[in-house]
This record gives C-alpha cells, structure tokens and sequence, in this order.
C-alpha cells in the first residue's frame, strides 16, 4: 500500500484530498466511459450518442462540458456550414490512461468474483 497521511490523524478536508479530487473528475456513471471512448481517436457528438446509447443528450452535453472544464476534453468546433464539433483528449487528458486502467482491472476482478461468488437465487 503507498505511503499517505497516517489515517489516525488525518482531518478530511474536500479542498486537500486527493481521492476527492480524482473523483471529482472521473467520478460518475459516464466520464469514465467517455474518457475510454475518446481514448480510442475524436469523437462527434453524434458518435458518442450513439455509441453509448442509454446516455441522453443533456447528461452527454454535461458530462463533456465538465471533462472540458477539467482540462481531461479538448472541444475543436469547425466554422462551416452545418457546424460541425469534435472532442479528443487532451495530453493532461491521456495522463488519465494508467489510472483508469487499474480501475478496470479491478472491475473486472470484481466482475469475476461476483459471478463465481454468487449462486442463483441466494
């Protein structure tokens, strides 16, 4: 386990904590997904609707307006007719990579043990 603050004395403070702040960022239902998808080349609006279906247009347009604001998406709007948008990741963005790959693993372990752990009907 890494070194941090000894947790007999730690004082939680939201403004100070990593976790906190981490979450903030790729925290939720989406912004993980989101993250993977453009991780994979840029992405329209329309592309990522559709590649995510069960999201709606409104928690999209939030959702990549925060990554935005949290300097993780880059939005390039193009002046043509019909306006046309696309959204990458930044370079900070892309840092993001070896964090949310841990996290996979360890949801896919998870997934693994929750199948193997759990019989029907109990």
């Amino acid at each position: 386990m890494s070194s941090g603050p000894d947790p007999q004395v730690f004082l939680y403070d939201p403004d100070r904590c990593p976790w906190t702040a981490t979450w903030n960022v790729i925290g939720g239902k989406w912004k993980g997904i989101l993250w993977w998808r453009l991780s994979h080349g840029l992405g329209r609006f329309g592309e990522l609707q559709r590649a995510i279906p069960q999201i709606t247009k409104k928690m999209l347009a939030q959702q990549l307006r925060e990554l935005e604001r949290d300097g993780i998406v880059h939005r390039q709007e193009y002046p043509e007719v019909p306006p046309r948008v696309e959204y990458s990741l930044t370079e900070y963005g892309r840092s993001l990579g070896p964090v949310i790959e841990a996290i996979c693993i360890w949801g896919q372990r998870h997934l693994e043990g929750c199948r193997t752990s759990h019989t029907p009907g109990t």
